[in-house]
């Protein structure tokens, strides 16, 4: 929509997909994140929650009478947010065009460590063998990604390097290495006409908050944010074993981030897939009594800015 980026949740479980009847309120797929701007379409993640947006996405294609043009930024490779990538359907058909983006993994490329999750017997198509045309590079801090509003394609840039045209009009995208989860994570700014969205799922809190993630995300006008732990679970208690250094935060932590960036909006998001529906909404509400402008990321959820 014209002025407007439009943000849609498809995927919201962290670790493992939880279809049943105590998840159907905020769903059971795992991350995937779309954002739609300026004529683009972003793609945060590749849980199981992007089956569907492939679906969506072919559909939305036929209707305009082109091909699936969109960009696709892994967050990090752990299999919740890579397994539904081999049944992302647009990737198969020959005219859809995918610039993926991502974090190099123990020195691997983005692209052979994407190839490796589907090598047999994990998947009986290889990366290869997906028709679609794509663009795959491996992403870094100091890149900035360059949407022009009247190309298709992604100019990548040295944020210190190069020079940066301030075009408003140009959709930017920049990434920060967070090291507060196993192997670490990329979490990604996207910013336009002086909106922004920040996206910064499987992350963990620090003492006195994470500063350089405030920082990354200073007023920014939504906090999408892991909040995948009660504190009591985290913490241990409730039957439940502590999970502190695992690398995912409580709402508690969202929000703590949230205050020191001065975010407008905050989204709990990447949450524990034994939880039901009840407990989300409990976290929930703890949350919205530190933070007002507080929800819990469901499937559906689709947010204007």
């Amino acid at each position: 929509m014209a002025g407007t980026m439009r943000v849609t949740f498809w995927g919201v479980r962290g670790s493992y997909p939880v279809p049943g009847p105590d998840t159907v309120q905020f769903g059971g797929n795992t991350p995937c994140v779309e954002i739609e701007v300026n004529g683009h379409t972003i793609i945060l993640d590749a849980g199981t929650g992007i089956v569907r947006l492939g679906n969506d996405l072919l559909r939305r294609a036929k209707e305009r009478g082109g091909p699936v043009r969109a960009t696709l930024l892994f967050s990090h490779m752990h299999h919740d947010h890579t397994q539904g990538f081999p049944f992302f359907t647009p990737a198969y058909v020959g005219t859809s065009i995918l610039n993926i983006f991502g974090p190099r993994v123990f020195e691997r490329d983005l692209e052979e460590t994407l190839a490796h999750s589907m090598l047999p017997p994990s998947f009986p198509i290889s990366l290869g063998e997906m028709n679609s045309l794509k663009f795959m590079r491996n992403m870094t801090e100091t890149d900035i990604l360059l949407f022009d509003p009247n190309q298709d394609t992604v100019t990548v840039k040295n944020f210190y390097h190069d020079q940066i045209d301030d075009d408003p009009d140009v959709v930017q995208i920049r990434a920060m290495r967070s090291y507060a989860h196993p192997e670490g994570v990329f979490i990604y700014r996207v910013q336009w006409q002086g909106k922004s969205v920040v996206y910064a799922t499987d992350t963990e809190g620090y003492v006195n908050t994470d500063q350089r993630l405030a920082a990354f995300a200073n007023q920014t006008d939504l906090l999408i944010h892991d909040a995948q732990y009660s504190e009591a679970h985290y913490l241990g208690h409730s039957g439940f074993n502590a999970t502190q250094g695992w690398g995912h935060s409580t709402p508690q932590m969202a929000c703590a981030v949230a205050k020191a960036a001065q975010a407008k909006q905050l989204v709990l998001f990447h949450h524990e897939p034994r939880y039901s529906d009840a407990m989300i909404h409990e976290l929930e509400q703890a949350a919205q009594a530190i933070f007002a402008n507080t929800t819990a990321a469901y499937e559906g959820l689709s947010i204007e800015i």
